[in-house]
């Protein structure tokens, strides 16, 4: 399911396609040339906070108005979680937790402080023996939340399951939901709860290229633009994915209807 992050680098593939062309640059036909030469170049533009945030804007003009639901608001917070970055020694090491995992946490937080009588539900397996979503649990009590206020799901491992794990979870969530994530996930992540049968409200928890300017480094490659770039890739690619299996999902929801 879905490519990993990791392959949607641009800087690898830029390094290595360089190669190839200075150690065989004389034996390519001219058509190749100008071809890798093209490639390189985008590959190079990429990397660059200009390049990158044109590549976020591509994920994110599928969103509707950031941070905006009809009324009446929903009373439950779904966030999930974005994984971690190493094994977590214990259930509280949240140092394990990737920063935007963080971020999207205390994102929920901030809105589930903002709405009376609020349920945080907290979604994330992921592959490790002590579960995402218990660390997020216990840093969103530290943070002040109840644990009669939190509800977990804690078997998912891809945003698709987030959604079909939510939906099993016992007594059912309420369909009307906020669901937090980050902007670039945010247009995956919606689609993937409406195919579960959610009425997901948009709570973005930032974007990576929040702080860009437009200067002469924006046209200068960057650490934090090749992560924006491979984190946007991801979610093009899983875009396509994930309307694949939203359509497969509502053929099979149609047929068992007709039974």
């Amino acid at each position: 399911m879905i490519v990993p992050v990791g392959i949607t680098s641009p800087l690898p593939y830029a390094v290595a396609l360089l190669l190839v062309l200075a150690v065989c640059w004389r034996r390519l036909p001219r058509s190749a040339r100008y071809a890798g030469v093209i490639v390189e170049v985008l590959l190079f533009a990429s990397m660059t906070p200009l390049g990158a945030k044109a590549l976020a804007r591509m994920v994110e003009s599928r969103l509707p108005p950031s941070q905006s639901c009809e009324a009446p608001e929903p009373t439950t917070v779904v966030v999930v979680s974005a994984g971690v970055d190493r094994p977590p020694r214990t259930a509280d090491d949240y140092a394990a937790l990737h920063a935007l995992s963080v971020r999207r946490l205390f994102a929920a937080v901030k809105l589930w402080r903002r709405i009376p009588d609020a349920h945080l539900v907290i979604s994330g397996g992921g592959y490790r023996r002590i579960p995402d979503a218990v660390l997020m649990a216990n840093l969103a009590e530290q943070l002040g939340v109840p644990a009669q206020a939190i509800e977990l799901e804690d078997r998912s491992r891809t945003t698709w399951q987030n959604a079909q794990f939510v939906a099993a979870l016992s007594p059912p969530v309420p369909k009307r939901i906020w669901l937090v994530t980050t902007t670039l996930h945010l247009p995956r992540a919606l689609g993937a709860f409406r195919a579960w049968g959610f009425e997901p409200c948009a709570w973005s928890s930032g974007s990576p290229d929040e702080g860009f300017r437009f200067g002469l480094d924006a046209f200068i490659p960057q650490g934090q633009s090749v992560e924006t770039t491979k984190l946007a890739l991801h979610e093009l690619l899983g875009e396509a994915e994930y309307a694949w299996l939203e359509w497969r999902h509502a053929r099979a929801a149609a047929a068992e209807a007709r039974h």
